[in-house]
Parts: structure tokens; sequence; C-alpha cells
């Protein structure tokens, strides 16, 4: 029996190795998302601090060195914060962007998949209509052989 060979197969691959590819560049590109975030979390959360802080130092007795230290504090972390934001921002962007690439070559792959399946599918066509017209020739030379015996 004759075996199936995809013309093509070796596109495929380079197809699936660059989905996997994609798939890598995209876990990378959330885990960094994800990093970037928590470090933004991390600044509010000390901003909070020293909010907190600097209401305390106006409600008891005051030291304005303290309270200009803290107010200092809080437009630095303010700063910091905005910066964060944009890098959250830029990581948001890079993510996106990763599965938009991500998505397109899945359905690359895909498409190659349903090219792969349909050639085997003709392969299979083929097959069944080459042992078909084997039978029929196989039955036409035993009715001719019969004929001709018999008479």
């Amino acid at each position: 029996m004759a075996k199936f060979a995809y013309r093509m197969q070796n596109i495929l691959d380079i197809k699936e190795k660059m989905e996997s590819q994609a798939k890598i560049s995209y876990s990378i590109a959330n885990g960094k998302l994800m990093e970037e975030q928590e470090k933004l979390k991390q600044l509010i959360a000390r901003r909070a601090g020293y909010e907190k802080e600097a209401r305390e130092l106006v409600s008891g007795t005051i030291q304005v060195q303290k309270i200009r230290d803290c107010k200092k504090a809080i437009e630095t972390m303010k700063t910091y914060q905005r910066t964060q934001m944009l890098n959250v921002h830029v990581a948001e962007k890079n993510l996106e962007a990763a599965r938009k690439r991500l998505n397109e070559l899945m359905i690359e792959r895909k498409t190659h998949e349903k090219l792969k399946e349909k050639a085997f599918e003709d392969f299979k066509q083929e097959i069944q209509y080459a042992e078909g017209k084997e039978i029929d020739e196989l039955v036409s030379y035993n009715y001719h052989d019969v004929e001709e015996s018999g008479s």
C-alpha cells in the first residue's frame, strides 16, 4: 500500500516551531507584565505608608523637618508611580503584540494542518479509486477467462 507523504510537511513543521516560539515570547511578556504590575502595587503601598505617616506627623506634635521629608518622599513616590504606570503600559502593549503574533501563527499553522488533512483525504480517494480500478480489472479479467474456457 502507498504511504502518504505531505509535500509541504517541512513548512508545517516550521509553522509549528514558530508557534511554539511565539508561545514562549507570549509567556515571557506576560511574566514581565505581572512583574511590572507587582512593582506598581509595591509603590502604591509605599506611598500610602508615607501618606499615613504624614497624617500622623501633622496630627501630633509638629516636627517641620519630618513633615517636609515625608512630603518629599510622597512626591518622589508619585513620580516613581507614574514611571511605573508607563512601564506597565509598555508591558501591556508588548503582551498584546505577542498575543496578536501568536494568534497569527496559530491561524497559519491551522491553515496548513487543514491543507494536510485535505491532501490526506485526496490521497485516500485516489487509493480507493485505484483499488476500485484494480478490482474492476480483476473481475473483467476473470470474467473474460471464464468466457474463453467456457466456449
